[in-house]
């Protein structure tokens, strides 16, 4: 999975930051990487309406085969952004994914090898 990271001219994203969002979003959703070819992440801060100024963490993940995810989070951080919009996106693909891998025809519980419970 090929992680770009992008930052707009407001904030600015030094190597150290670049590669500690790096390690943080492949550690978190690396039970993904099989399905996600690239993710894309976008900082930028933004003003709130009557919030005054926040961040704003926009993660979009291209999967293999289907159309890219998007999803977004505002926080007063750029961390608490990057988790918030991480979170939200491990739910969406856990949505997608794991139904997908979870289908009918599996083993149910009457193929179970041994009498459980007897």
């Amino acid at each position: 999975m090929l992680i770009q990271i992008s930052t707009d001219r407001t904030l600015h994203g030094s190597e150290q930051l670049i590669r500690h969002f790096e390690v943080e979003l492949a550690t978190k959703l690396s039970r993904f990487s099989d399905h996600i070819t690239r993710l894309e992440v976008h900082f930028s801060e933004e003003t709130n309406a009557g919030e005054g100024l926040g961040r704003r963490c926009l993660l979009e993940a291209r999967p293999a085969g289907r159309r890219p995810v998007a999803v977004s989070h505002h926080a007063g951080s750029v961390a608490d952004a990057c988790r918030g919009a991480t979170h939200k996106l491990e739910s969406v693909l856990e949505s997608v994914y794991g139904r997908a891998d979870h289908h009918k025809g599996g083993d149910s519980i009457r193929h179970q090898d041994g009498r459980a419970g007897l």
